[in-house]
Order: C-alpha cells, then structure tokens, then sequence
C-alpha cells in the first residue's frame, strides 16, 4: 500500500500524510519518498516531533550532507544543521538571515557540488508572515518560448555569494569568502535524478549570463526572473509548528517572505548533496 499523498496545488508540491520521519523509513517507503520527490520538488510532512539527530538521519538516506560555510550558524552538536533564526543568545545571533528581507535564491548555487535538496524543519514561527514561497522552475523553463530556450541553450552564468550577501546585509568573513569565490553554472540544469530541465538563475546570486554584453545579460536575466515567478509557478507555504519541508534544489528556488522582527523564528536546515559525478559541469 503506497504513502498517502496529497497535492499541494496542480503543478507542484504534495503532502505526504501519516508519515512519521522520526521513526525512520523502511527501504520501500525510502523509494516511495524519492519517487514522490522527483514528481513533485516540493514535499510536506506535517505534525513531526524532530529532534535533530532525527532529521540529520532522515535527510542522509537522500544523499551526503553539506556543512555550511557559514559555521557561525551551525548546530553546536550536529553541525550538518544550520539555523535559520532571527534569535539571538546572549547578545549573539543563533541563525542566518534573520528577520530582513530574504529574495528569491537557490540554496548554495555557489559550489562546485551544488545541493540537490534541502529539509527545513519548524521549530518556533511568528504569528504572522515568514511562508516560504517556491517557484517551481522546471515549469518556467518549460513555459518558455522555443526562441528564448535557444538562447540560453548551452550557456553559463555567473553566481555570487558574495553578491546575495551583499543585498540581505549578511556579512562574510575573509575565509568564506575564500571558501565561496563567483563560479560559472549553466543556466539550464538537468536534474541529476529524474533527467528533467530546469532554469538555473535566482535573482539573489546570478549577476551575468556568460558570452552575452552586460546590457543585453541584465535584460534577458530580468525577463527570466519575472517569469519564473508567475503565479501558476509559486506555492507559498504558511508554516505550523512540525512542519517539514523537504524541496528539490535543483528546481525550485525560494525565498522567505516578511514577518515581525519582534517576533520569534527559529527554523533548522539540512542541504542534501547529489552525487559527486554531478558537480559542474552537469
């Protein structure tokens, strides 16, 4: 008997129900999980109780685990889990991205081994704001006109850390940024898992399309960033308390959307790694 699913709307994202991730997943329910993955990019999993060794394992039956750069904001005892907070502790931040403006990106677009998925896991929520919106850029990419594919057919662009920095007021120290120098992705990835083709840009950290004058770039990246975010494109979750959402960051790019910064947020974070053969170029 399969996992019960429930479409989050038509062309992206489903709920799956009744499944207890703490409890670990037998290898069938694991592939259901993969398969479901695949097809929908976005999967909820409501009412968790997880502790974060719980989503540490959970997320490694999906690939190796990323450790972020940004060590400042890892888990102190599993440093495969960044905070994404608003918090503070003695006088410190725990978590990155606070409580500011956060546009769209991809989670780490920036590396070599870029992250083929994420878990984030709610732990404290404001009353209001702070969804997170998706854009499913599979379907951009497949919207697009045969003209504009043939455009970016075969091309690069530039993505900088540096610059998403930048814009979100996130500073960087002088070995992350060592860690994290601009690199070149193609602006059409194909899903190392199910084959499929999604634009690769975000305009937090894509800065120029490779070959092409900077004018002429700025213009085609704007109509492309317009694009993806169309409404038939986008779900925006509203978090509860135990929400799990495990996305696909080869296809879809997100971003937070604005809460009261006098209000609590505490969300924990796994990036899940493809295999090694799939880092650039895909």
């Amino acid at each position: 008997m399969g996992l019960d699913v429930r479409k989050l709307m038509p062309s992206f994202g489903a709920e799956v129900i009744g499944l207890n991730l703490s409890e670990g997943v037998s290898d069938a329910v694991l592939a259901e999980v993969k398969t479901l993955w695949a097809e929908h990019q976005l999967l909820l999993f409501r009412d968790q109780s997880l502790e974060e060794p719980d989503a540490v394992a959970f997320s490694r039956l999906l690939g190796d685990l990323e450790i972020h750069v940004r060590k400042e904001y890892l888990s102190p005892e599993n440093p495969e889990i960044l905070y994404v907070s608003n918090m503070r502790v003695d006088g410190k931040p725990i978590g990155i991205l606070s409580d500011t403006e956060v546009g769209w990106h991809y989670d780490q677009i920036y590396l070599p081994r870029p992250a083929v998925g994420s878990l984030l896991y709610a732990v404290t929520i404001p009353n209001n704001g702070g969804q997170t919106s998706f854009a499913n850029m599979s379907a951009a990419y497949e919207s697009l006109s045969d003209r504009i594919k043939g455009q970016l057919d075969g091309r690069t662009a530039v993505q900088s850390y540096e610059n998403f920095n930048a814009q979100y007021s996130v500073p960087t120290n002088s070995d992350q940024k060592q860690r994290t120098p601009d690199i070149e992705q193609p602006i059409i990835r194909t899903h190392p898992i199910s084959g499929r083709k999604a634009l690769y840009i975000c305009p937090g950290m894509t800065t120029q399309i490779v070959g092409i004058d900077g004018d002429e770039s700025r213009a085609l990246l704007d109509y492309l960033f317009e694009w993806s975010v169309k409404p038939e494109f986008v779900y925006t979750h509203s978090w509860a308390h135990g929400d799990a959402l495990l996305w696909d960051n080869a296809a879809t790019m997100h971003r937070r959307e604005p809460f009261d910064g006098n209000e609590e947020r505490l969300m924990k974070r796994t990036t899940i790694l493809p295999p090694e053969e799939f880092a650039v170029p895909f």
